[in-house]
């Protein structure tokens, strides 16, 4: 639960929904209390007016003697208060000098031959209504209309008490208070689902950028394509540019690093040709030094491409044409040792997220070092390794390595064999460009016999 909540406060949609969600509770508890505040009044006005007619039927017919005692010409009509303890009470109290009350001087039927007790300081001014609760003989709660009316002669006044059953407020407000629960419980849920639903439409391009964007990074597009609304617009519009910026520098950048190639490899190419018709043993130092030098510039070469096109988005090579490509040129090459490239295991689809020269790098280096130590067969597969992320592997028969020998391979430089023609930097190249895309390369022994060489680089199908 708390991760639930620590999630949503982390979402900008889970944010304005807790938000709209409390917003909608407060009102709608805010608005229950108060039309159950506003019914309440409502009812007790409606009591009280109802109250005063019989009150008033009361005061009408009563009349006074000498003495200032107190007698009734006639009753109310209404049949509850002949039914004993029907809910509907009459009484009227002698107040001595105000400080002193004589209960029940003249009584409704509907009361027996029980009172009502007012408290002692229950006193309405004369003229005025006082509404009290009081309690009927059986102990129940009654709503008490008090009025006190003095006679034109006589010390004493009198308290005109009409009294109805507490249920008559307490059960139209329980069915109000259900009712406008169950009401106020739908507007709730209807406001709630409205706010999911809003949040959902409104917030839907955010979701649209988010995949054009990942599109992008995987290197299915170029750029965002399609119309967003007018507050997202602006925001594409602006990343469109960078992209076209950046593709441009990267371009120029390109180019440059050509430029400075052939620039480099003119003076290479010179001092190799010289060195090559030079037979002695300087001539053959210089010539090696050159390989070498020409073998450096390649690789970092290589690497700066690689870097350009890693922060290119929108890049994205067939792996089996190129595969098959360096196959022709390998089967070629070493058609004499009659070994085969096995490339039935790399189907259609299989896309690299980089540029094809550098997956032409890596793979012609690990492809080119199979055929050199396999005895007849070199086999190609792709598989997935997650998501985002695709393994070529390229194994061979030779004689393969020692497990303490795998990881040293890698190292610049490093050659297992000095019979076999190479400078110990192929391998070292394929794990520098692989760490450049965020893949990986290792050794491992091969179900043919041989070498397994598993590369991972961004991709898949």
């Amino acid at each position: 639960m708390r991760a639930t909540l620590r999630g949503l406060r982390h979402s900008l949609r889970g944010r304005m929904l807790l938000g709209t969600i409390a917003w909608v509770l407060v009102a709608v508890l805010v608005a229950g209390w108060a039309l159950t505040d506003l019914f309440r009044e409502h009812i007790t006005r409606q009591l009280t007016a109802e109250l005063t007619v019989y009150q008033n039927q009361l005061i009408a017919a009563m009349s006074f003697d000498e003495q200032g005692m107190v007698s009734l010409r006639s009753e109310p009509s209404d049949p509850r208060l002949q039914l004993p303890y029907s809910g509907l009470y009459w009484q009227i109290d002698r107040l001595e000098i105000r400080t002193v009350r004589e209960a029940g001087v003249l009584r409704s039927r509907s009361l027996w031959d029980q009172t009502l007790h007012p408290p002692a300081d229950a006193v309405a001014p004369a003229g005025s209504n006082q509404l009290q609760t009081l309690t009927d003989p059986r102990g129940f709660a009654v709503l008490a209309l008090m009025r006190t009316v003095t006679p034109p002669e006589g010390s004493s006044a009198y308290s005109v008490i009409i009294a109805v059953d507490g249920n008559a407020l307490s059960e139209p407000m329980s069915e109000f208070s259900f009712m406008l629960a169950i009401f106020l419980g739908l507007l709730a849920f209807g406001l709630a689902a409205a706010a999911v639903v809003q949040l959902y439409v409104g917030l839907r391009p955010l979701a649209v950028l988010r995949k054009r964007l990942s599109d992008v990074r995987a290197g299915n597009a170029g750029s965002i394509e399609g119309r967003f609304p007018t507050e997202l617009q602006p925001l594409v519009d602006e990343f469109n540019a960078v992209l076209l910026s950046n593709n441009e520098i990267v371009r120029r950048a390109r180019t440059q690093a050509g430029n400075l190639a052939h620039a480099v490899k003119t003076p290479l190419s010179v001092l190799a040709n010289a060195a090559a018709r030079e037979t002695s043993p300087f001539g053959s130092l210089v010539s090696e030094q050159v390989s070498l030098a020409t073998r450096q510039v390649e690789h970092h070469l290589a690497r700066a491409r690689a870097a350009a096109a890693v922060r290119t988005p929108g890049i994205r090579t067939e792996v089996l044409p190129v595969l098959q490509g360096l196959a022709k040129v390998l089967n070629r090459l070493y058609a004499e040792k009659g070994v085969q490239l096995d490339l039935d295991r790399v189907e259609e689809g299989w896309v690299f997220r980089g540029a094809q020269e550098d997956l032409q790098e890596m793979m012609g280096n690990l492809m080119e070092n199979a055929c050199k130590w396999a005895d007849r067969q070199v086999r190609i597969s792709a598989c997935f390794s997650d998501d985002d992320t695709m393994q070529l592997l390229v194994e061979d028969d030779g004689p393969g390595l020692p497990e303490a020998k795998l990881e040293e391979i890698f190292q610049r430089g490093v050659r297992m064999d000095e019979r076999v023609p190479g400078s110990g930097l192929g391998l070292a190249i394929v794990r520098d460009l692989a760490n450049t895309y965020g893949g990986s390369v290792r050794a491992e022994a091969s179900a043919l016999g041989g070498l397994r060489i598993v590369l991972e680089l961004p991709g898949g199908r």
